[in-house]
């Protein structure tokens, strides 16, 4: 799959590799998790999303870099990001420009990191772009899913209205109430 920008669908799956729920829905009880907590764990997630590259094994040393860099992203779209730390994270993932396979020119990762150059390539077109400013973490502060925001003003604030959202005006409603 080198050379192959995937989807931001699949960017946001990798940021929800860490699930900070806490939450009960419809008697659902979520717990939080992180996806990403071995080698195994993680060529399992490559794979599954059709980013394993053939003749490249993930190895041990990928997967603090694989946690970095889901992490770096997670803070990013948040507005307390430690910016030197940010960057200390991201210089693990330099960018080229290289020739695709018709004489186009493209952005392109050799991070050395099986699996991950697709999603840092989305990313960095994605910011050049203007589509990274759309990706969000949820506001509620018992979720913290990532989310693309579809709205048509870019204004979202929760990963899904009639969950978190709807939790958090029924809450707002609950505080009025009682106050009152």
């Amino acid at each position: 799959m080198t050379g192959a920008v995937v989807d931001l669908n699949v960017v946001e799956q990798f940021l929800n590799t860490l699930d900070e729920r806490s939450f009960s829905w419809h008697g659902e009880k979520f717990v939080p998790s992180d996806r990403l907590t071995s080698v195994e764990a993680l060529s399992a997630w490559l794979e599954e999303h059709g980013l394993a590259t053939a003749g490249q094994e993930v190895r041990p040393s990928d997967l603090a870099p694989a946690v970095a860099l889901r992490d770096t992203l997670r803070d990013a779209l948040t507005d307390g990001t430690d910016s030197a730390k940010a960057a200390q994270a991201l210089a693990l993932f330099p960018l080229r420009l290289a020739l695709d396979s018709s004489g186009q020119l493209r952005i392109a990762a050799a991070s050395g990191v099986a699996g991950l150059d697709a999603i840092i390539e989305t990313v960095a077109t994605s910011v050049a772009g203007g589509g990274w400013k759309r990706m969000k973490l949820c506001s509620s502060a018992d979720c913290r899913r990532a989310f693309y925001d579809t709205s048509r003003n870019g204004r979202g604030r929760w990963c899904r209205m009639e969950v978190c959202g709807n939790r958090h005006k029924t809450r707002a409603y609950r505080r009025r109430q009682q106050g009152e």
